[in-house]
């Protein structure tokens, strides 16, 4: 039975750390785990994280926490990157000593309620809204943020943090929310509240503007090289897929092939048929682009598309079906078995057994 592997370089990763170290200067940084590390493997990743002196993290599932403290991370701070008013979530939070997040009165009531029936102080990062709105207090929601450090004893914040956005280069959109959180900040400490850990960079904002870092910041993506990127920026893509090949077989010119829209074989041409298909995530990718020119780009990256075998190019024929691919294979040495080495984004990956090299 032919098995699919998807290949994490360590060596790579490495590389990433100290890229994302070196922007973060002095800020402490969060391994974002959330997505089972954008499918590096949340405790794979967090182990190597460690190993580079990253023992912060933050996650989007109790689940990804219970993982974590399974697998021996119990003095690690974690950070859980959502609020909820689930009671259940909320208990196992507590139980798990995750940092929690408050990003509304009614959020924060039933945390500290959780928390007050078992006897407890929950720790939490307040979450403000600059924009995204998927979550936190407004910048005009001052009192409703007094009010969680008055009202809820038994919730103790120890940092408040947003996530800067921005589709400028120029940061002109991200100085000006980061400007108002700032804001909030500042009121925050003029109540003569503390506020703790204040962060809003995530990969995008880390990589693209110095201003973003204040005292921590979260690198997620950015760890894999699969982040809106940069020219020079001196991060390596991570990530690449290994089968071996199916079937080699010769198909007469005028043959059609491919999936969907159909390619003519203008010649005799022997195909290699490899186990992989976008149902696995091959040649799937994550973009923000809509519109016609992303139509463009993506069908000018289909037509680029090539695997390695034996060291060599060789290129994808008609569109990548559901379970297989075919590549020519005409001018090269290889035979069923061989392997196959293509680039996948470990995210959409699906079926692969996971390696860490």
């Amino acid at each position: 039975m032919p098995v699919k592997k998807l290949i994490l370089e360590r060596d790579a990763l490495k590389n990433n750390i100290d890229v994302i170290r070196e922007r973060a200067g002095s800020a402490a940084i969060y391994g974002v785990l959330t997505g089972d590390a954008c499918g590096a493997g949340t405790v794979e990743l967090a182990r190597l994280l460690r190993d580079e002196g990253i023992v912060r993290f933050a996650v989007s599932e109790p689940g990804e926490a219970a993982a974590l403290r399974k697998a021996g991370f119990v003095e690690e701070e974690i950070l859980m990157l959502r609020s909820t008013t689930d009671r259940e979530e909320l208990e196992q939070l507590i139980d798990l000593n995750v940092v929690c997040t408050v990003g509304s009165a009614e959020t924060g009531m039933a945390l500290n309620g959780v928390a007050e029936a078992r006897s407890t102080v929950a720790e939490a990062h307040l979450q403000i809204d600059t924009g995204m709105g998927f979550g936190g207090f407004l910048t005009g929601e001052t009192d409703k943020i007094f009010s969680v450090y008055r009202n809820l004893p038994n919730v103790a914040i120890s940092g408040v943090y947003t996530q800067i956005h921005s589709m400028k280069k120029d940061g002109q959109d991200a100085s000006a929310q980061l400007e108002g959180f700032r804001q909030i900040v500042e009121a925050i400490h003029a109540a003569g509240f503390e506020t703790g850990t204040v962060h809003a960079a995530g990969s995008f904002a880390l990589l693209h503007y110095d201003f973003a870092r204040l005292d921590a910041v979260r690198a997620g993506s950015a760890l894999l090289g699969r982040c809106r990127r940069t020219r020079n920026d001196g991060l390596l893509r991570v990530g690449y897929g290994e089968v071996d090949i199916e079937e080699v077989r010769w198909l007469p010119k005028g043959h059609t092939v491919g999936n969907e829209t159909l390619v003519v074989l203008k010649k005799p041409t022997r195909i290699a048929v490899l186990p992989v298909g976008y149902q696995n995530g091959f040649g799937v990718g994550r973009s923000r682009d809509a519109g016609f020119w992303a139509l463009l780009r993506r069908w000018r990256a289909g037509r680029r598309l090539t695997v390695r075998i034996g060291g060599e190019k060789a290129r994808i024929i008609g569109r990548i079906g559901a379970i297989e691919t075919l590549v020519d294979v005409t001018d090269l040495k290889c035979a069923p078995g061989d392997l196959a080495v293509f680039d996948i984004d470990p995210m959409y990956a699906r079926g692969f057994m996971r390696e860490y090299r």
